[in-house]
């Protein structure tokens, strides 16, 4: 994009996420990566912002098994924000507690 400085390429990034996060193919995924992204894609450092964009290709039946612990998480996907991502999803105590 001519012209645009490197926060403004952030914003455009970050505004793809949010989109794509919300628009993935399997409802239970919409909810978990969108609900995500509202939380904190506003917060996420560039490195954050990459490894989200990584996660939005990945297949959403294998991003479900990996988000339930049905199937290890691949090394290449088990970084920090997959963390966050994983912890944001994890109740640990009754939701009406």
């Amino acid at each position: 994009m001519p012209g645009a400085t490197p926060s403004d390429e952030l914003d455009v990034r970050r505004r793809r996420i949010l989109f794509r996060a919300w628009h993935r193919g399997m409802r239970e995924m919409d909810l978990l990566m969108g609900r995500f992204a509202d939380a904190h894609v506003a917060e996420l450092t560039e490195e954050e912002i990459a490894s989200f964009e990584r996660l939005i290709e990945a297949i959403d039946r294998d991003l479900f098994a990996w988000l339930t612990d049905a199937e290890p998480t691949p090394a290449a996907y088990d970084d920090a924000l997959w963390r966050r991502l994983k912890t944001f999803h994890t109740h640990q105590k009754p939701l009406h507690a």
